[in-house]
């Protein structure tokens, strides 16, 4: 396994030309996902003299000292110029008090999740940007050769996605190791990085909700049946959740709606923001998902959305991600909308093979949204690249999960 600072960020790029016209940039993300290594190999090795030019201002986990942003925010208006202040940070830090007014117009906020496929392959890729181009212009998506794509199915791919993406579990030595650190993780952030950022009662029952929220992830949640398990009411554990979205463990994903969708499910879905913290959660383990392979679908899925948040956190152009549901219970796993409010809906099944019945939750989604509708694609566990035939005029396609990890490099 490659050291940590030998892994190419995808973020890199967005950072270089951040600091080139913006006098604050902070890089956001949850803890050990890399954030201070990759700004210390940035400031020492890829750009000579960058400390220098920020005046010696690298600060790392800002939300520990939020007085320190009122005096960045004077000493830029005093010398405003690109690059003064690199801040990291393990908490969304613009969602704490003062922060967001303080600093309005001088700051850039990039994410920095836990290591996507495509960086563990060594080379970062634009796959989204590449997956819009090409079915806007009717072509078939990226996908790798086959033989790429044979040595990531099966159980590579469930070792893949029950490992997720930090660094110090990559590095441990078995799944037992691996899942031993996730629990260490999570204890040590629920013990002590809930108070950096908010004094709540009931610190015993976070554990409890995380375990509950892991049971029901991929799924549209009902806070006051998830509360009434463990004894908190709805409000308590919406204001919990928000905690741990600040946190960088969990994402509520919202309905993909137009005007006039009378038939849209508006409740948001709830995701993990790493299939490896997941599984620990659940207790899921490789020999187990040979003979209960259903367990493994919520987890893929929990991945899938993770590696689109990655590569949507460098690409080229502006992407949101979504889900579909509607009252006859059709659904899209992920739907991704670009700048324009165009949409591609992206499926993902646990399976070899892939059929036509397996699109009418895109069917449903093109219907719904005429011509915004660019294509869709089924990511499953297999290795060819299938035409699906086309839904409102448009291309389906099935693509190779490994096509997230092996696609087009970065510019």
């Amino acid at each position: 396994m490659l050291s940590p600072p030998a892994w190419p960020r995808g973020i890199v790029r967005r950072l270089q030309e951040s600091l080139a016209d913006t006098p604050v940039v902070l890089l956001n993300g949850p803890r050990q996902s890399g954030k201070t290594t990759l700004v210390r190999q940035f400031a020492t090795e890829q750009r000579p003299g960058f400390i220098r030019r920020l005046d010696g201002a690298v600060i790392d986990e800002v939300q520990r000292v939020p007085e320190l942003l009122l005096a960045i925010k004077l000493a830029v208006d005093d010398r405003r110029r690109p690059g003064r202040f690199l801040l990291t940070g393990s908490a969304d830090v613009m969602a704490l008090p003062r922060v967001a007014d303080s600093l309005a117009g001088r700051l850039e906020v990039l994410s920095l999740l836990p290591l996507a496929g495509c960086e563990l392959a060594g080379q970062p890729s634009a796959w989204i940007d590449a997956l819009f181009s090409a079915l806007a212009a009717e072509k078939a998506p990226p996908s790798p050769p086959p033989d790429q794509a044979a040595a990531q199915v099966g159980e590579a791919l469930e070792k893949r996605v029950l490992t997720g993406g930090y660094p110090e579990a990559l590095h441990r030595s078995s799944e037992k190791r691996r899942q031993a650190w996730a629990r260490s993780y999570l204890n040590a952030i629920l013990q002590r990085d809930v108070h950096d950022i908010a004094s709540i009662d009931k610190l015993q029952s976070l554990p409890q909700l995380l375990t509950a929220l892991a049971q029901v992830c991929g799924q549209l949640c009902n806070y006051t049946q998830l509360g009434a398990r463990i004894g908190l009411d709805s409000k308590t554990v919406t204001r919990y959740i928000t905690l741990l979205e600040q946190l960088f463990l969990v994402r509520r994903v919202p309905a993909w709606s137009a005007n006039a969708l009378a038939r849209v499910v508006k409740t948001p879905k709830l995701q993990f923001l790493d299939s490896g913290l997941l599984s620990a959660l659940l207790g899921l383990r490789l020999a187990e998902l040979v003979t209960n392979r259903t367990a493994f679908g919520p987890a893929l899925e929990c991945y899938v959305y993770a590696e689109l948040l990655r590569l949507a956190s460098w690409s080229e152009d502006s992407y949101e991600l979504f889900m579909y549901r509607d009252k006859d219970q059709l659904e899209v796993d992920v739907v991704i909308a670009n700048g324009l409010g165009q949409l591609v809906g992206v499926e993902v099944k646990a399976t070899a093979s892939v059929q036509a019945a397996q699109c009418a939750g895109l069917r449903r989604l093109a219907s719904q949204a005429g011509d915004r509708f660019l294509g869709g694609v089924i990511l499953y566990d297999g290795i060819q690249t299938l035409p699906m035939g086309s839904l409102a005029g448009r291309p389906i396609w099935a693509l190779p999960l490994a096509s997230l990890w092996h696609s087009p490099p970065l510019p």
